[in-house]
């Protein structure tokens, strides 16, 4: 009986030294998930920080104090009021893009980084609003995002943080700088138009203006052209009507020294003065009587000594 007892007791004992072994065992092994990092206290003060994968702690005395993601986190920042540099109170909010670079830092730099980021952005959002005119927060957001953006990051080095972009997502003026901003715009558009058709009818001048100017060029051309055509046509036919007029004397010049030439020249001189006489009888009211020396006879006579007189000379 004594024997059992002992056996039950020894085996109770194993079981309750497998149960704390188990139990030990379950506390000091750690499975940190990715982009997780888990900060390690030992007695009430830093120890070290877990990576993801297997880790192992000693229990009662390790103990998790943080637990920090290490992923990219979006947070809204709420909305609220900026005045610009021209006096106008605008509504802004955004979205801010942070980052645990430092688990170590953000644990114990900062009671909350998060809250503190927002923070800072935005009285950082307050400052480069108030350095710039209305017109330039609406040109301008880029820049706005990239300032703020620098500033907090120069800021929050203490934290183990980064902001990694600045949103803005709106930018509230209030009614009557809407409606302004909407009449200069309306106004802006009515004077582009006006340009626009101004530019259009200078245009549309220059343009006509070019036009005749090339027709009168082409035209002056075209009469240029005329005219040398027809100079060149006119010097070519009197050059033409020369040769031929050139080309009859010769004929008529060798021609005229034969005997069969000094007839037929009798013959046409005597046809011309006949012809003469008969133009100036018809047109002319005076009578021509005929006398000694005038008739055709002593005419034709007349014509022929002076040729002959004109060979002797020759020959």
């Amino acid at each position: 009986m004594n024997e059992m007892v002992s056996l039950t007791s020894a085996f109770s004992v194993w079981i309750v030294f497998a149960i704390l072994v188990i139990v030990f065992l379950r506390g000091s092994v750690k499975f940190v998930p990715q982009n997780t990092a888990y900060v390690i206290e030992r007695f009430g003060k830093y120890y070290k920080t877990m990576e993801a994968g297997l880790n192992f702690i000693v229990p009662f005395i390790d103990r998790l104090a943080y637990e920090r993601t290490l992923k990219e986190q979006a947070f809204d920042v709420p909305s609220q009021s900026a005045i610009t540099r021209d006096n106008i109170s605008l509504v802004v909010d955004g979205v801010l893009y942070i980052k645990v670079l430092d688990p170590y830092k953000a644990c114990y730099g900062v009671d909350d980084y998060i809250y503190s980021v927002t923070q800072l952005a935005q009285t950082t959002m307050r400052s480069e609003v108030g350095k710039m005119e209305l017109d330039k927060t609406f040109e301008e957001r880029e820049s706005l995002n990239t300032a703020i953006v620098s500033a907090i990051n120069e800021a929050a080095q203490p934290w183990g943080v980064q902001v990694l972009r600045y949103e803005i997502k709106d930018i509230d003026p209030p009614r009557s700088v809407l409606d302004a901003m909407e009449r200069q715009m309306k106004a802006e558009r009515e004077k582009r138009a006006v340009i626009l058709e101004s530019e259009g009818a200078r245009q549309s001048d220059i343009n006509v203006a070019e036009g005749q100017k090339q027709a009168r060029v082409l035209a002056a051309e075209a009469e240029k052209s005329e005219q040398i055509l027809k100079a060149e046509g006119e010097a070519k036919a009197i050059i033409a009507v020369a040769e031929a007029q050139a080309e009859a004397l010769e004929i008529v010049g060798s021609r005229a020294i034969t005997e069969e030439g000094q007839k037929a020249i009798q013959l046409d001189l005597a046809e011309k003065a006949i012809s003469a006489k008969e133009a100036i009888a018809k047109e002319s009211s005076v009578v021509l009587l005929p006398e000694s020396g005038t008739g055709a006879a002593s005419t034709v006579a007349e014509a022929m000594t002076i040729i002959q007189t004109l060979n002797k000379v020759k020959g």
